[in-house]
């Protein structure tokens, strides 16, 4: 009980964080002088960093030691497929809901994965609660903005949307702690698929709206954000 209970205050504190990005991406459209245009690009390149490195360290490697090549790839594949095909439909719908499911579609499998890797003993589920923290906070703050500027959304009603998503974050952590965690070859795959989907994001959307002419901050942003999670990763394994 008491672990389970650990798993849903990680979960939540990892969603809780888009809020909080939305909170500071308020403050800063009010006040645009506290961060400025290279540390406000900063934070967006710093979340995909972060997301490179939840990939990187976590997601592709304990997915693909569960699955032979050939369906790992094809699980990479369908991942990326998907996410362009997702991305395609709410392009074309132009709805503010768009951007509320592209964060909730690397939020779910990463929260599945959360609960999974406590079931089951692994040691990566700490560190991926941490990448998560890391992510959740800058894509908070990217997608407040986007959502601001379409003036389809009232400020506060976007935070109310962004604290919503934050309560899915348990519910998928109990899912892959209590059902998904006993199937080893269905865990790999969902890994895989949610890694090519964040790695679609990452180049798709955080990327090039990370970009300033001229400026280097938004690409040490990127190397900050997986430095940490290497940081973390390295201290896991020393354990």
């Amino acid at each position: 009980m008491a672990e389970i209970t650990y798993i849903l205050l990680l979960s939540l504190m990892a969603g809780a964080a888009m809020p909080a990005g939305a909170l500071l991406a308020k403050f800063d459209l009010v006040h645009p002088s506290f961060l400025g245009s290279s540390w406000r690009h900063f934070i967006v390149a710093f979340g995909g960093g972060a997301l490179v490195s939840a990939v990187a360290l976590v997601l592709v490697p304990e997915g693909a030691s569960k699955l032979p090549l050939i369906p790992a790839a094809l699980c990479f594949a369908a991942g990326g497929a998907c996410f362009y095909l997702l991305d395609t439909y709410l392009n074309k719908l132009n709805s503010s809901v768009g951007q509320l499911v592209a964060m909730l579609s690397d939020f779910i499998p990463e929260a599945i994965a959360l609960g999974a890797a406590f079931a089951v003993g692994e040691g990566t589920g700490l560190l991926l609660a941490m990448l998560m923290v890391l992510q959740n906070l800058p894509e908070g703050f990217n997608a407040y903005e986007e959502l601001n500027s379409s003036a389809q959304l009232s400020s506060n009603k976007i935070v109310l949307a962004f604290s919503g998503l934050a309560l899915v974050g348990p519910i998928s952590a109990a899912t892959g702690y209590y059902i998904l965690a006993q199937y080893d070859v269905l865990m790999g795959a969902l890994m895989l698929f949610a890694s090519a989907g964040i790695l679609y994001l990452v180049f798709q959307d955080i990327a090039p709206e990370s970009k300033i002419e001229h400026q280097g901050m938004p690409a040490i942003g990127a190397v900050a954000g997986f430095m940490l999670g290497l940081i973390g990763n390295m201290m896991l394994l020393a354990n």
